[in-house]
């Protein structure tokens, strides 16, 4: 039987896969690869729409996943981070959200266990929950604030399906991440919750805040204590920072999760902030030396990579 994560958890610090767009770029795919076999007749252009590469190029996947394996991470995110309905509406594939978060799960899981038969570690996979392209809180139209572009329940309905969809493919852990409106985060945990019930089992749900600038606020406007308050009734593994900032800006905002927050906690930040062309030039060494001196101080127990 593998280890529970739990259990692992207590005794190291995990390490978690990074970026996953910038290495499906480094592969230099056109439209034929996003359609495959399987939607040549879909009528809306898939180029960019990466999570249905786990369907239509599923050996491009995998080999990202090996890539990171192979480097020594325990845990590996599912390509799954817009594979939401409300997200794929933007290509016309919100009905497809349950079978890409299967097939994106299949396809780690299978990786995952093959490099646990080599080395005997054990892997664990993570599935992918992003924020979706649409925000609870935030009104699209500056002019009408009470403008809302998705209601609470349209939410509930797809991080479900996804929810679903992730558990069926053999994901370990579930894991809303990325979140920048706490509104939308409590509508993937409220769907969660209601799958959990609904099977009568559970797995590990892990959650993931946004800081987008040094105010220290998520985009909907929470510091991080209250954000945490938001979240902590629901039964969480660890709660997690990532992306917008390099690793050197994540410390304070890690600080400030590490005194309110009694579980495990998590970091994966850009490799430093963009530059002026969209880029990253933090070098993984750079990188390194600092989440060393987090890992010291006692401010983490899963690290890891977000973009570039």
């Amino acid at each position: 039987m593998r280890t529970p994560i739990q259990t692992l958890l207590n005794e190291r610090i995990l390490v978690m896969d990074g970026a996953m767009g910038s290495l499906i770029q480094s592969w230099q795919l056109q439209e034929p690869d996003f359609r495959g076999s399987v939607y040549t007749e879909h009528p809306h252009p898939l180029k960019g729409c990466n999570d249905v590469l786990s369907v239509t190029r599923p050996d491009v996947i995998g080999a990202i996943h090996r890539q990171y394996l192979e480097a020594g991470a325990d845990l590996i995110e599912t390509n799954t981070f817009n594979a939401n309905a409300v997200s794929l509406a933007d290509y016309g594939l919100e009905d497809q959200a349950y079978v890409l978060n299967v097939a994106s799960a299949q396809v780690a899981r299978a990786a995952a266990d093959a490099q646990e038969a080599v080395d005997g570690k054990p892997r664990y996979v993570l599935g992918s929950m992003g924020p979706t392209t649409r925000t609870a809180s935030i009104s699209p139209d500056v002019s009408n604030p009470a403008l809302r572009s998705v209601t609470f329940l349209e939410l509930v309905a797809a991080f479900r399906d996804q929810a679903c969809g992730l558990i069926d493919g053999g994901a370990d852990v579930l894991m809303p991440e990325t979140s920048i409106d706490t509104l939308n985060l409590k509508a993937a945990l409220y769907a969660i919750e209601e799958v959990f019930a609904e099977r009568g089992e559970r797995i590990p749900v892990m959650v993931s805040a946004t800081i987008t600038d040094a105010s220290g606020r998520i985009l909907s406007g929470q510091t991080l204590e209250a954000f945490w308050v938001s979240v902590a009734p629901y039964p969480l593994l660890a709660v997690s920072l990532n992306c917008a900032l390099g690793a050197a800006q994540m410390r304070p905002h890690l600080e400030a999760l590490h005194r309110v927050a009694p579980v495990f906690l998590s970091c994966y930040p850009n490799a430093g902030l963009p530059n002026e062309m969209g880029g990253y030039d933090e070098s993984p060494e750079a990188m390194a030396d600092i989440l060393k001196d987090y890992a010291a101080d006692g401010l983490l127990n899963i690290v890891g990579g977000c973009c570039g």
